[in-house]
């Protein structure tokens, strides 16, 4: 397996409290994984921990290494700009800029100098939103306030913006947890196409979406990854009774 990702011993602590114990997962090259488990059983602050979001959090500690592309991402002289850059992230609610369409897709490319000249910028624009599936409804709408759109649009023009500077992955923490079950199915085909560009990995409270999009599935329990596998083996034939018993709803 090509690990484009790579977590090995990995322990994450807020303050006194340990959220993470020795997480070793390995995510490969495009396709899509997703983190499932109970409620505070650590998938988001793992996937937190990829883009070093957790940086932001006083007293979070975390030990064991993570790699992209074999590259340590918590070695000191790293640029935080350029890994998130190269890691992208969709949060649970929408969170459009306070700009047009437009500017909201231009603002990566722009602050990392993507482009020479106007029509390039349009360029990266325009193939964005098409690739999130959102040209058509707003091509004739792009100095319209972002916030005007509907939640499942203002959902898909965050993957635009994010996917517009290129990243190599995508973290999505519960991507359509705010949205009905329309624009979440617009979501999910999203993600299936986007697979084949981009390295997914997708926090999902819904078993039935990870089933849905998903190659392979990781079930987090109290900070612990419990089993990892093929998400076809997970849901089917589990090789642990705790993955059994969630996957059954006999908890969570």
């Amino acid at each position: 397996m090509n690990s484009k990702i790579s977590a090995k011993n990995v322990n994450l602590f807020y303050g006194q409290k340990q959220a993470l114990f020795d997480i070793n997962l390995d995510f490969k090259e495009r396709g899509v994984t997703a983190l499932i488990g109970p409620s505070g059983c650590g998938k988001s602050s793992f996937l937190r921990c990829i883009n070093r979001m957790n940086d932001t959090i006083s007293g979070c500690k975390i030990d064991g290494k993570i790699t992209l592309d074999g590259e340590d991402i918590y070695r000191k002289d790293l640029d935080l700009t350029l890994l998130r850059a190269h890691v992208g992230m969709v949060f649970q609610k929408p969170n459009p800029f306070l700009k047009s369409i437009y500017e909201n897709v231009a603002y990566g490319p722009r602050i990392h100098g993507l482009f020479k000249n106007k029509s390039e910028l349009n360029e990266i624009v325009e193939k964005s939103l098409t690739r999130a599936g959102l040209w058509d409804e707003v091509k004739d709408r792009l100095n319209d306030q972002a916030t005007a759109l509907s939640g499942g649009q203002q959902q898909r023009l965050c993957i635009a913006r994010t996917i517009a500077i290129e990243p190599e992955v995508i973290l999505m923490d519960e991507p359509c947890s705010a949205l009905d079950p329309i624009a979440t199915a617009k979501i999910e085909e999203l993600i299936d196409e986007l697979k084949e560009n981009f390295t997914i990995i997708i926090v999902t409270h819904s078993m039935q979406q990870a089933a849905r999009v998903s190659d392979n599935t990781a079930f987090f329990n109290m900070g612990k990854v419990v089993e990892f596998g093929t998400t076809d083996k997970i849901f089917t034939n589990p090789s642990n009774q705790q993955t059994q018993d969630y996957i059954t709803g006999r908890f969570g």
